[in-house]
């Protein structure tokens, strides 16, 4: 056998065809998904101040810093693309103006950055492998991070690209990505949506294919950033009673969650506590760790090798989301401070208190964002404090969050 085709028999080639929540992708071979760090690099309090990061078994230890995982890494060859050293990803270096859904496949095909012909839209899975938790919003573009490395990445406010006009509406938050990633259902009880990631904000949510500024009545614009390269998402999931190993990323997961919802500090608590199937490495995962088992193709967004207690969960990572408060916040003085809050999965539907339908002036809860939403809660909300929801569009905040333990296949 010649060594190509060796190559080939062993794993070696990846073919661009569909991966899971978006077609167009091949499974991945196994081991061929690995998780990148979220790069969060600081150890945060309840409250969100900077701390020493505790040591294993005291109070708050088992935060994202303290387990970093792959570093990304990154190279920029200077013709508009972006090498990612990590999944094996070529990216554009910046994204498209603002453009419709329906638009993108087209859009893809006639681009020849670089000098090549294959690009295509991101899964939400690749997209969401740029995200960088080092960065914070912070109400105003020149004092906050975005979410994404912008020593490679090209990166623009709203406010700051010419989007950000009062007229129309927009913030400088609003300059959010499409992939290509469909929800399963609808968000707003109506709206078909798309997942795509925010690297102002640092969330993943559903957006409508129709631009709600605009009642509904003509397409929503987002930008959206290339991508070429191998297959990349594709879990190997190997349960067994009391655990499922995921071949792909080399992460072993807890297969029933812990009983019961707790508080970030306490589920940080029962992952560094926890001994299952012989081990006692585990961990609370990260974002991006717990990112890599959302199921977009279903609701609940989590494949059924895993024993939910319920359809509604909300799952605790233990990354520090370095967003600061919506106004309210500010005139309540409560939750006021940047690192006060966590990111969580919405397995469930992302629910939220809006007003429905627009105009009416009665509001009513219902699945805003889309169960495979990541969002994020205070660390310290007491459950039953925000009847009414809390934000732009009422996110419903749990105070209290379920848990799914990980630790390494190496460890």
């Amino acid at each position: 056998m010649s060594p190509l085709l060796a190559f080939i028999a062993a794993g070696g080639l990846f073919l661009a065809a569909a991966q899971p929540g978006s077609p167009g992708l091949a499974p991945s071979p196994a081991g061929a998904y690995p998780v990148v760090g979220t790069a969060q690099d600081r150890c945060y309090s309840e409250t969100g101040e900077v701390i020493a990061c505790p040591a294993p078994g005291a109070f708050l230890s088992g935060q994202d810093a303290q387990h970093p995982g792959r570093k990304p890494a990154y190279r920029d060859p200077g013709d508009g693309t972006v090498s990612d050293l990590v999944t094996g990803l070529v990216w554009a270096r910046a994204p498209s103006a603002p453009m419709t859904f329906a638009d993108l496949e087209t859009f893809a095909r006639a681009s020849r950055l670089g000098g090549h012909d294959d690009w295509r839209i991101p899964t939400i899975r690749e997209l969401y492998s740029l995200i960088d938790y080092r960065g914070g919003y912070a109400g105003d573009p020149g004092a906050s991070r975005p979410y994404i490395d912008t020593s490679v990445f090209a990166f623009a406010y709203a406010a700051g690209s010419g989007l950000g006009d009062a007229a129309h509406g927009r913030r400088p938050i609003d300059v959010q990505e499409w992939s290509a990633t469909r929800y399963a259902g609808r968000t707003m009880g109506r709206d078909e949506t798309v997942f795509g990631v925010n690297f102002a904000d640092g969330r993943i949510k559903g957006y409508p294919v129709l631009d709600p500024a605009n009642r509904m009545q003509t397409p929503h614009r987002l930008a959206v950033r290339l991508v070429r390269g191998p297959a990349y998402g594709r879990n190997d999931f190997h349960p067994d009673a009391e655990t499922v190993t995921d071949r792909a990323s080399g992460l072993i997961w807890q297969r029933r969650e812990a009983a019961g919802a707790l508080s970030w500090a306490r589920a940080l608590a029962y992952c560094d506590g926890l001994s299952l199937g012989g081990h006692r490495d585990w961990r609370l995962p990260d974002a991006k760790e717990l990112h890599s088992i959302v199921d977009y193709s279903r609701i609940p967004a989590l494949d059924p090798v895993f024993a939910l207690r319920g359809r509604d969960v909300y799952l605790w990572s233990s990354t520090t989301h370095l967003e600061g408060p919506p106004p309210e916040a500010e005139r309540n003085r409560a939750f006021s401070r940047t690192g006060e809050l966590a990111v969580y999965a919405a397995i469930g539907p992302a629910m939220g208190y809006m007003e429905a339908p627009p105009g009416s002036g009665r509001r009513q809860w219902m699945d805003v964002h889309g169960a495979g939403a990541l969002r994020s809660d205070p660390k310290t909300a007491r459950p039953g404090a925000f009847p009414s929801g809390f934000g732009p569009q009422g996110d419903d905040i749990r105070g209290d969050n379920h848990v799914l333990c990980v630790r390494d296949l190496a460890g």
